[in-house]
């Protein structure tokens, strides 16, 4: 199965071409919906669509958390430099270490020192 990723408009359009080299379905939301649509709305379309929300957004995390959703999948990247130039290799090797459990529902949170899987739904601990 090939991870689908939708990629947040706080990331630039230029991920999408490195994702789609890498082997993954990507697309970014500018050519789906408004750049002003509230995150709910992505959130909504990402999950009726099968898609995973790549995003810089600490948003959807708590939209998660808030919703006991059990999708759609998040990988959330939290660093400095949020280019494909400097965060593009690492990200690829977790998005396939991470494959199953994006495929079947989780948060995946990344910095540069070190990631966090949480499997979904969050919240009902």
């Amino acid at each position: 199965m090939t991870l689908r990723l939708l990629i947040d408009m706080n990331l630039s359009p230029s991920w999408v071409e490195v994702l789609r080299e890498s082997g993954f379905e990507a697309e970014h939301w500018y050519r789906i919906g408004p750049g002003n649509a509230p995150d709910s709305e992505l959130f909504a379309w990402a999950s009726q669509n099968g898609y995973i929300v790549f995003t810089h957004d600490l948003d959807f995390g708590a939209l998660l958390t808030a919703t006991h959703a059990v999708s759609p999948s998040v990988f959330q990247i939290r660093t400095d430099d949020v280019s494909p130039d400097a965060l593009a290799p690492r990200a690829i090797v977790l998005l396939h270490r991470f494959e199953p459990q994006l495929a079947s529902g989780a948060l995946v949170v990344v910095d540069e020192m070190r990631e966090r899987v949480r499997i979904l739904p969050l919240g009902n601990n």
